[in-house]
């Protein structure tokens, strides 16, 4: 049995591969601790996992700006600190961080004290803090394609993004009773990540009396503190009415993304990779803020596989037209749920854990990696 240490705080599409990742060596009879950020949103998402120990590390993330900067140097020579005693205390055998900026100080600690540091991407661009930590590591999981020369070739091993075992499609029936939407009626799911998105917020509010006569109920995860729990009921063009239900919060992802004829996004890592593992169809509308523009990239392959399509935040005013389009086109919605289902054939889970494995055995053991790879 090992002890290993998981960064994975700051965002939903860090921390739900965390906890994917602590579900699959818990299971294979080894420890975790998963360090995550002091905020809202990672509070929020612990709450079903009980079982796990979950530690908040100082830091922030990084900002050109002055004032910005001075705070996350303060705060991530805070985070060093920390890590370097949690090290110390724990002795784990392996570090595992997925990005962000709770990663440094603890890759840095674990770099420092010998302890085997892997790094996973999970971007179709790399981030900041894969980029300038992976020569710390001993190895770093990318997307398959993507390239990284900072870090040498035989560190580096192809896999996606693990994803948390109760996320499984499910019967679209029970998927929308559990939600309170009429299995009868077609769904479109609004969300922008964990932490929403307000130009889709403000998207589907402005559109909703024209989707309800459609006959389209609406379930739109508005992110936390963007908004109050609301169903509201209107009229459908041929008779009757229709629910939109608007949260700004759902840990029920399977039942959320197996609910839907159709889903429109942010375009994160997380998100595709839990689309995929459902199935399901989406518009993507890529973050155009986001660091390196990653986000367009993670769209991009997206709809190269065939799983969707992308559209840009500045055409949301013709949005309405493209979902109309796709939700009721059942032809297209088939081609794209056989390719998502094609998408999802690997199992970057059980990879990941038996090449962590591998990485943290004893030099001695059937185990362990050969010493060539093994080399820093």
């Amino acid at each position: 049995m090992s002890r290993f240490i998981i960064s994975c705080g700051g965002t939903g599409g860090h921390l739900s591969p965390g906890i994917a990742l602590a579900e699959g060596l818990t299971g294979r009879g080894h420890e975790v601790i998963l360090l995550i950020s002091k905020k809202r949103v990672d509070a929020r998402l612990i709450e079903k996992y009980p079982q796990f120990t979950f530690q908040a590390v100082p830091g922030s993330g990084f900002s050109w700006h002055p004032v910005k900067l001075i705070q996350c140097m303060t705060s991530q020579f805070n985070g060093l600190l920390f890590s370097l005693r949690l090290v110390r205390q724990q002795k784990p055998d392996g570090i595992v961080a997925f990005g962000g900026f709770t990663s440094a100080g603890i890759a840095m600690a674990g770099w420092l004290g010998r302890v085997p540091v892997a790094l996973h991407e999970s971007n179709r661009v790399p981030g900041l803090a894969v980029r300038v930590l992976g020569g710390l590591a001993r190895r770093v999981y990318l997307s398959p394609g993507v390239k990284l020369t900072s870090v040498r070739a035989r560190h580096i091993r192809f896999v996606g993004m693990p994803v948390r075992k109760e996320i499984q499609p499910l019967s679209q029936a029970v998927a929308r009773e559990t939600l309170g939407l009429d299995p009868n009626r077609a769904v479109l799911v609004v969300f922008g990540g964990s932490q929403g998105a307000g130009p889709l917020n403000d998207w589907v509010r402005e559109q909703l009396r024209a989707l309800s006569s459609e006959g389209i109920q609406v379930y739109c995860v508005t992110g936390v503190g963007k908004g109050e729990p609301e169903t509201i009921t209107l009229p459908v063009l041929t008779g009757g009415e229709i629910r939109a239900i608007f949260v700004p919060f759902c840990d029920q992802v399977a039942s959320l993304l197996s609910c839907a004829d159709l889903v429109l996004s942010r375009a994160g890592a997380g998100t595709i990779a839990e689309l995929i593992r459902c199935a399901t169809p989406a518009i993507l509308v890529p973050l155009p803020t986001a660091a390196d523009d990653h986000q367009s990239a993670n769209a991009a392959f997206f709809e190269k596989q065939g799983g969707g399509l992308v559209v840009e935040q500045s055409r949301l005013p013709q949005m309405r037209a493209e979902v109309l389009d796709t939700i009721f086109n059942d032809w297209l919605l088939a081609r794209f749920h056989s390719n998502l289902q094609r998408m999802d054939r690997a199992n970057p889970l059980d990879i990941m854990l038996d090449d962590l494995e591998m990485l943290v055995a004893p030099p001695d053991s059937e185990l362990a990696e050969p010493k060539q790879a093994a080399a820093s």
